[in-house]
């Protein structure tokens, strides 16, 4: 699988955002991508050391749209959680303002 398409985006959340004090960041990957691609994938793009790799599966939600509320079932996807050596960071996740 190549690199480029196995990270698709960060998962910006308040929890995810609490877990970067302690070098954990999120992001959803493709399904089919293993720890040691998600891994490899994190050090080439943002030039860090990745110590952990945590890949789970999410179950989609279901939704009601349209005039009749149709229900319809989202898409299942995988969310990674990466923890970088100590003293390295990701600064597309740092937020900006004060810490509380």
């Amino acid at each position: 699988m190549n690199l480029k398409y196995i990270i698709k985006r960060p998962s910006i959340t308040e929890k995810s955002i609490k877990q970067t004090v302690g070098g954990g960041y999120a992001f959803v990957v493709d399904p089919k991508a293993t720890k040691g691609q998600i891994k490899e994938a994190v050090e080439k793009f943002f030039g860090v050391t990745v110590v952990r790799v945590r890949a789970l599966m999410m179950k989609g939600k279901t939704r009601k749209v349209g005039k009749l509320r149709k229900i319809i079932r989202l898409p299942d996807w995988k969310k990674a959680i990466v923890e970088l050596k100590q003293g390295q960071k990701i600064n597309y996740f740092e937020t900006v303002g004060k810490e509380t």
